[in-house]
């Protein structure tokens, strides 16, 4: 696709956010799956399910024996201190302990294989109907007793005013390597809300990414845009046994809660973008993010 440049690309976008001084609701013009059941894992029915609610879970995507192997890997990548050091490394706000690893696709073989399974990269050229690149990938960890939350957010809202990606035609593929349970900060997403944009206020602040990572406050919908989506939808809590996946759309609300369970919660998470939507320049941000956040290297997902 060929992408607006320059001023005109907010004047023609659609998807405006952080410039206004109310908040708004936008009815998304773009499908939510752009591919068929036709030689892919997902049937009919799984896509039409991701098209009406805008996720779909995959309820045993690993053996118990990948389970056991990747969760030693985030172990290990959490315990590095060349890892630790290193800017990708993420830490709680409040206890300093290990939040996320992004860009972990690079610096783990192991996930990098995983990422380009076709379990999960080939689920994804389905949904968007194309060949795909990854945007972003990350290991979140929530250990019991005080692993932070996430605010509701639509990640394509940030992706498009951060990182600049054109349209919502990317998906998430959330990998649990512990089991989910309703009160161990379960991922929360309103079905539906998808084909919702919000519009949120307040403008970005430069290198926003330093503080968002840790506790994103810009770019967070107001209560009553909240509200009216929870009203129209509800809130599924999506609870599932360690080796299962959650496929879901960009623009989700979703989010989750504290974790003040014994029970720890950690995840593999890759975000795949169409190769016929890759970013241009922010739209709504002062600056890039790092690569590492928002990738500039379009490389297809070999097949």
């Amino acid at each position: 696709m060929t992408a607006v440049t320059g001023s005109d690309r907010r004047t023609d976008d659609r998807y405006f956010t952080r410039i206004a001084s109310t908040p708004a609701l936008i009815e998304r013009a773009e499908p939510t799956v752009w591919g068929g059941p036709e030689g892919g894992m997902f049937g009919a029915q799984e896509l039409e399910a991701h098209e009406r609610d805008g996720f779909v879970q995959v309820p045993q995507l690993l053996t118990a024996e990948e389970v056991a192997g990747y969760a030693a890997e985030l172990d290990r990548l959490a315990t590095d201190p060349a890892v630790r050091g290193d800017e990708r490394c993420i830490v709680e706000k409040s206890s300093n302990e290990v939040r996320s690893i992004f860009e972990v696709h690079r610096i783990s073989d192991a996930i990098a294989r995983l990422v380009a399974d076709d379990r999960v990269a080939g689920r994804a050229r389905q949904i968007l109907g194309s060949d795909v690149y990854v945007h972003q990938s990350r290991i979140n960890y929530k250990p019991g007793f005080g692993g932070g939350g996430f605010y509701w957010h639509s990640d394509f809202e940030t992706w498009h005013a951060e990182d600049g990606m054109p349209l919502p035609r990317a998906v998430s593929c959330s990998i649990s390597l512990t089991e989910n349970f309703a009160y161990n900060g379960c991922l929360m997403i309103m079905p539906g809300s998808h084909r919702t944009f919000v519009s949120c206020v307040g403008e970005t602040p430069e290198d926003h990414y330093r503080a968002s990572l840790k506790e994103q406050e810009i770019g967070t919908p107001d209560p009553d845009s909240l509200t009216a989506l929870a009203d129209r939808h509800g809130i599924a809590m999506l609870t599932g046994a360690a080796g299962s996946a959650t496929f879901f759309d960009s623009n989700c609300m979703h989010g989750s809660s504290d974790n003040i369970s014994p029970y720890p919660r950690s995840n593999i998470f890759v975000v795949f973008n169409s190769v016929e939507n890759t970013s241009v320049e922010p739209f709504y941000a002062p600056g890039r993010r790092p690569d590492f956040i928002g990738a500039r290297d379009f490389t297809p997902v070999p097949r």
